[in-house]
């Protein structure tokens, strides 16, 4: 599965007239705990993929399926998370789609519950040829592709007025 939700990213009035500076809101459709802003466009678009990380971390420390990325609306961009976070996010899905508990992984790896811990949090640097045997371990593999990227358009829309 590829990590790519679409994102609204926002010129935020309320703010930029109480701050003085240029502000934007980013918010995710999908992953609803994934709030965040920012002083400048490329600013957003870079913290989007933050929050987006931190927000789907959410639901593997709340043992939560991942929810799914929709299609794009119209005026939405789509953002990813880091390629070690995605390789995380996979550990955890599979895990969860075979019923596979923590303890068990851990077991499996050899590795304690604590670092196990750490392996699925998105928020822990872990080193990738340890996620690749967890992934190994869940019946899946990495597989790294390139692609053509243009950087999202600037925004058109305004964010609306409270």
């Amino acid at each position: 599965m590829r990590y790519s939700y679409p994102c609204l990213i926002e010129r935020d009035l309320d703010e930029a007239r109480a701050s003085g500076r240029e502000a934007y809101s980013v918010t995710f459709r999908d992953v609803e705990p994934a709030i965040t802003g920012a002083r400048s466009w490329p600013e957003a678009v870079d913290m989007a993929g933050d929050c987006l990380g931190v927000a789907l971390g959410f639901y593997v420390n709340d043992d939560q399926d991942l929810p799914l990325p929709s299609s794009p609306l119209h005026e939405e961009v789509m953002i990813s998370v880091a390629p070690l976070v995605a390789a995380k996010l996979a550990v955890y899905a599979a895990m969860r789609e075979q019923g596979m508990s923590r303890a068990s992984l851990a077991e499996r790896l050899e590795m304690d519950h604590e670092s196990v811990g750490k392996l699925l949090d998105p928020r822990f640097r872990t080193h990738l040829t340890i996620v690749e045997r967890a992934l190994a371990v869940v019946g899946r593999a990495l597989v790294v592709e390139d692609c053509p990227v243009a950087p999202p358009p600037e925004p058109v829309g305004v964010a609306a007025e409270a």
